[in-house]
């Protein structure tokens, strides 16, 4: 059918080595994962993908959690990038969580995580741009919409993990994701983080 149409079989070879490189070229995603490590089976530590990216960034991190814990241990090494490097902005997405029950108004909640998170959980001295979504504080509302677990650092590597930023999703538990270095499925995730807070979809948390 290709003779009939003009390419012969130099042609073809051609075009399947042009792809063949192509291909070659685009880069593949490396899973990531938490939990019992299994012989014969390969996957990049969650921590230490973490820690590479963060470490590694220059520009920007956008970096979205639904949970942690230990504020001061958790976001130490982010917090010393910042601090090393000064043209790094950093956005954090938080989930701020109205107890079921509780009358306390949506204010007040967002108040005293704010005042928690800025004097116990985060040690460094410049301060990354943090947001919330107000559907959770809303009295029966949702709960967990903030639910994302992503880092997408230089709008370059973008991390998609079901791992929270706790010492159990790090260590312990099993978690699954993957690491992709692709810029364009990176900036398009830094977007849609971008999108939501341009259209106050999710709202900054109060820096005092």
């Amino acid at each position: 059918m290709l003779d009939e149409r003009g390419v012969g079989a130099v042609a073809v070879g051609f075009a399947l080595k042009l792809a063949d490189r192509k291909l070659a070229s685009v880069s593949q995603p490396d899973l990531v994962w938490s939990g019992p490590e299994v012989p014969g089976l390969h996957a990049r530590d969650t921590r230490r993908v973490y820690e590479e990216l963060v470490s590694g960034a220059q520009r920007s991190l956008w970096i979205s959690a639904y949970t942690y814990y230990d504020g001061p241990k958790t976001f130490g090494s982010l917090a010393q990038r910042m601090d090393e490097t000064v043209s790094l902005q950093v956005t954090l997405m938080l989930n701020i969580q109205r107890r079921p029950s509780e009358a306390t108004s949506s204010n007040e909640l967002v108040r005293r995580f704010a005042d928690r998170f800025w004097k116990k959980a985060w040690p460094g001295t410049r301060r990354p741009a943090v947001f919330y979504d107000p559907r959770a504080l809303a009295p029966e509302g949702p709960e967990g919409v903030l639910h994302a677990k992503a880092v997408v650092a230089d709008d370059e590597h973008a991390f998609v993990t079901s791992a929270n930023l706790t010492e159990a999703a790090f260590e312990r538990n099993i978690e699954a994701g993957v690491v992709i270095r692709d810029a364009g499925l990176a900036a398009s995730l830094a977007k849609h983080f971008r999108v939501l807070i341009d259209r106050e979809l999710l709202l900054p948390l109060p820096t005092s």
